[in-house]
């Protein structure tokens, strides 16, 4: 099914409607920090034995379809794998598919402000509409770092139909586990400089932000800001993330 031109009338009120149940998320207060910041943090979304779970799958290299060592390709220093099937994770399936209704209704609501069509309210629609366009790569990420590594700002686009949410889950502890490592969020706005945010989620948390860009609304209307996100140098220690993207990759 092709997506549809949705255009809300209650822009600032979020698709129209109240904002799904999240369970421990409040999609609502995320909707705001987005709004205000271009970055929202979420209550722990795994608990210490899940993230610890979750980061010893690196070390089992058929869990993953690729590997991409950072340094080979300028993307800055460090390893990440990409899962090849990331429901046989429970963790990460689950994560994948419980976020992705709260993080579609915030979506859609930045769909109706821009104009664009909306995005199918179930991750199984949204797959399938990523299929019809030659995208069938999964694309949730396992990324390790250690001392000196760090990762250059970037996007994660990886086709033609791009979900404009993504999340990444903190697998240890800042500051006893690794140090260094903030994730570093640069927003690009029009005439005028860019703006950095850097933000530290403690274990299990996630990090909601931008894939590509975020509407805001200014004196005209409503505007496009692009945004990139990377890594600050690692200190000492090991920093493992779980990147959670929801369209795949062709």
């Amino acid at each position: 099914m092709e997506r549809e031109l949705v255009l809300f009338e209650q822009v600032d009120g979020g698709a129209g409607e109240a904002p799904p149940d999240g369970g421990v998320v409040d999609w609502g207060a995320v909707s705001r920090e987005l709004d205000e910041r271009g970055v929202a943090l979420t209550p722990p979304l795994l608990s210490p034995e899940q993230c610890a779970r979750v980061a010893a799958t690196f070390d089992r290299p058929g869990m993953f379809r690729s590997t991409v060592v950072m340094e080979r390709h300028q993307y800055g220093r460090g390893v990440y794998r990409y899962f090849a099937d990331p429901a046989a994770v429970p963790e990460v399936g689950g994560l994948r598919e419980g976020l992705y209704p709260g993080l579609a209704w915030i979506a859609n609501r930045w769909a109706g402000l821009l104009g664009e069509p909306a995005f199918p309210t179930t991750l199984e629609g949204l797959r399938e509409e990523c299929a019809r366009r030659g995208q069938v790569r999964p694309t949730p990420l396992l990324l390790r770092y250690g001392p000196g590594d760090w990762a250059a700002l970037h996007q994660d686009v990886y086709g033609d139909l791009v979900f404009p949410l993504q999340v990444a889950v903190m697998l240890n502890e800042p500051g006893a586990d690794f140090t260094g490592g903030e994730s570093v969020f640069v927003e690009q706005r029009p005439r005028a400089q860019s703006r950095a945010v850097v933000v530290r989620p403690t274990l299990g948390q996630g990090v909601v932000f931008p894939v590509r860009e975020r509407p805001v609304r200014g004196a005209h209307g409503v505007r496009r800001h692009a945004m990139r996100h990377g890594t600050n140098e690692v200190g000492s220690g090991r920093r493992n993330v779980l990147g959670v993207i929801f369209h795949d990759a062709r």
